[in-house]
């Protein structure tokens, strides 16, 4: 393919690839990797051209920076972006004392939530320690919710922290290297939109990362939060734009949505989407990657991958062409909101 065309994102200023690359699966998510297939991963991926990376401390306990940190600091440091997170710190843990995640193979730490002004200047000098950076250029709140956190009471304790701690909390910590130059923009890579909407009325964010909230199946981030980004400026990417799976392998048995198996309603849904695009010759997986793209709050999305291979099948997916008639065949069939922003 040809390389990425680049869009803004948000009041960052800064211009990503469309297809970025995540790198969670390097943290030996579900799956234990070897180094070696790491770097050929983060290889292949420079040289189709995703030059916008996005990782964090959490994925492996330190192991995805290491590894994207080993490959990106032998290249020039303005010809990628680059967005890690802070809400973690990593801590040294003994690996013999097994601690249940769903990282295969994880470096010997473990992760501690801490959203105070000085966990998130710990976590932000620890980050560029491990990617053997000088300087980061997205920095995220990441997965200040309760389905990550724990609870409820828990979550509200951490954003507390976040937005009235000490020296102004995490929030000032954040602002603080935003003017100071540090990092070109902060924001905040979340779950749910409705969380993402409730900050934007705490500080000024320029990004937010969402996984999985607006996609073929799921287009309720257009009540608010989506218009809201579009008058204040700020840019969106977007993760697992899969559902987790089920717009990947379509309407298959154990097809999975939101990371359970899928409900009949979604199965019925996801078969009658795939319908439409088998009649104009089109993927399912390469309509998913698509789709949010129509929206002009979204800069890119983010597919992972642990192989070579995993690269090179996401790009071809992405390459897919798709006629305008596909959409309008969605949106007439009640499958896409008519409000939905459509690709060009």
């Amino acid at each position: 393919m040809t390389s990425p065309t680049k869009r803004r994102l948000g009041k960052t200023g800064l211009q990503v690839t469309e297809i970025g690359f995540g790198t969670a699966p390097l943290g030996n998510l579900y799956e234990k990797i070897d180094d070696r297939v790491a770097t050929e991963t983060v290889a292949a991926a420079w040289d189709a051209g995703l030059h916008f990376i996005d990782t964090a401390p959490f994925y492996g306990y330190g192991l995805a920076e290491h590894r994207v940190g080993e490959f990106l600091r032998n290249q020039p440091r303005d010809a990628f972006v680059l967005s890690t997170k802070i809400g973690r710190l990593i801590r040294p843990h003994d690996p013999d004392d097994e601690w249940p995640g769903v990282f295969k193979g994880a470096l010997p730490f473990k992760p501690v939530f801490d959203y105070s002004y000085d966990g998130v200047m710990r976590s932000f000098e620890d980050s560029l320690q491990r990617l053997g950076l000088h300087r980061i250029d997205v920095l995220l709140i990441h997965d200040l919710e309760p389905v990550s956190i724990g609870s409820e009471a828990e979550a509200e304790a951490h954003r507390s922290a976040l937005l009235s701690g000490a020296k102004g909390g995490g929030y000032g910590a954040l602002d603080e290297l935003r003017r100071n130059g540090d990092i070109g923009g902060i924001g905040a890579g979340l779950n749910y939109w409705e969380v993402a909407e409730s900050l934007i009325g705490e500080g000024d964010f320029d990004c937010f990362l969402l996984a999985g909230r607006y996609t073929l199946l799921e287009q309720e981030a257009l009540n608010s939060f989506l218009p809201l980004c579009v008058e204040k400026d700020i840019g969106v990417f977007l993760g697992g734009p899969y559902n987790s799976g089920i717009l990947a392998t379509g309407a298959v048995p154990g097809a999975m949505y939101n990371y359970e198996p899928a409900a009949p309603e979604i199965i019925d849904r996801v078969n009658r989407i795939e319908a439409v695009c088998r009649s104009h010759g089109v993927p399912l997986a390469s309509a998913a990657l698509r789709f949010p793209l129509g929206h002009p709050s979204v800069a890119a999305i983010i597919p992972g991958a642990r192989r070579p291979q995993e690269v090179a099948r996401n790009l071809a997916t992405f390459d897919q062409p798709i006629p305008a008639a596909l959409w309008n065949d969605l949106v007439g069939e009640g499958l896409l909101r008519r409000d939905a922003p459509l690709p060009a």
